[in-house]
């Protein structure tokens, strides 16, 4: 009986400790870059935004929409929920703009469904669950022999353009299929693209450590890390490559706060977009208990306050790298265009306000 007390105390400690760590690091922010804050401009300047980039909803949208979502939820805004909701209705079959849903069988398209998926997850709508079940089956309606979906192409950008879809599957529905099929295309990946200093490089025929295609691949780990039971077989293969990358990532991040649009280049601009998605990688790493928060905290907490310095009076994140294909040209990818309001840049910083304000470990 004694020695129980003794171990909860202990476990109870643990928990104090973690917690404390979370609280020195994020909370207490300067003026004008509290989460809540930040979170709920860029949400309700989305609410406004014009559609951008294709005739179909790109998918640097639907990351948005995902993230509004999200912060929504988080800070119970039903209001704002609601507004979301009803933006997104016209794109349901048979809605005003049903022209605009994307057609063909490739993650950038299929991604598509994590919007209806997440509507479902929160307010269990069965025709917006209908509708997201509908994308994420057809993307395992014919896999390859090794049981990796169709749409698998081995580009870092997969590892969350295609594993949100399934993952969200999974969280609105609790069908473990989802789930495996997802941490087995993750493993995968890691077993082909990471390479040993922990980054990856665009594809495996494009040897350059671009900041977007690595900020997919962290924000992707982070997200199946938090939904993954600590039983699960593909786990501890996910867990390894994410905890190899922080730690990689921990190296190149400036004195600034930033990262670099090409990571290990000194003399590449620093980029938003990818800033974001690491930051919201080592957050939740660090409120999950993952990665040791008086390492990643300080880190992530400096990430943040710097990539805030990039949204501007419009509440449109500035310094965004365009839409970018993979070519084998480090020239190329040192040409790449700033933009400032870019979904693909809008998103993550959504993301990340909502794991700063997302509960960490139990």
């Amino acid at each position: 009986m004694r020695l129980n007390f003794v171990l909860s105390g202990c476990l109870l400690l643990g928990s104090l400790g973690v917690a404390a760590a979370q609280e020195n690091y994020f909370t207490n922010w300067p003026a004008g870059t509290s989460p809540q804050e930040v979170g709920k401009q860029l949400a309700d300047h989305f609410v406004t935004s014009p559609h951008q980039y294709t005739k179909t909803i790109h998918y640097s949208e639907i990351c948005t929409w995902y993230g509004a979502l999200r912060f929504a939820d988080l800070t119970n805004d039903t209001a704002l929920r609601d507004q979301l909701i009803k933006k997104f209705e016209p794109l349901l079959p048979g809605g005003a703009e049903a022209e605009r849903r994307p057609q063909r069988r490739h993650v950038d398209d299929s991604i598509f469904g994590v919007a209806p998926l997440e509507i479902a997850r929160q307010t269990k709508d069965q025709k917006y669950l209908k509708e997201g079940l509908w994308w994420a089956d057809r993307q395992w309606e014919n896999p390859q022999p090794d049981g990796l979906s169709a749409e698998t192409r081995f580009w870092i950008d997969d590892m969350y353009m295609l594993t949100m879809l399934q993952l969200e599957a999974y969280r609105a529905t609790g069908d473990k299929k989802y789930l495996d099929r997802d941490a087995k295309e993750m493993s995968a990946y890691l077993d082909k693209l990471q390479q040993p200093n922990g980054l990856f490089y665009h594809a495996p025929d494009v040897k350059y450590f671009w900041g977007r295609g690595d900020g997919w691949v962290a924000a992707g780990m982070a997200e199946m890390l938090t939904s993954l039971p600590e039983n699960h077989p593909e786990r501890a293969r996910i867990m390894k490559g994410y905890k190899l990358m922080m730690e990689s990532l921990l190296k190149y991040q400036g004195k600034d706060g930033m990262w670099r649009e090409l990571i290990d280049k000194d003399d590449a601009w620093p980029e938003s977009s990818s800033s974001a998605m690491f930051a919201f990688a080592m957050i939740t790493g660090v409120k999950h208990g993952w990665l040791d928060a008086k390492t990643y905290g300080p880190a992530a907490r400096k990430a943040w306050i710097a990539v805030v310095g990039y949204v501007d009076q419009n509440h449109d994140v500035t310094q965004v790298c365009e839409g970018t294909g993979k070519k084998d040209s480090l020239e190329y990818y040192y040409q790449r265009k700033r933009r400032t309001g870019d979904f693909h840049g809008q998103a993550p910083v959504l993301w990340t306000a909502g794991a700063l304000l997302a509960a960490g470990v139990k």
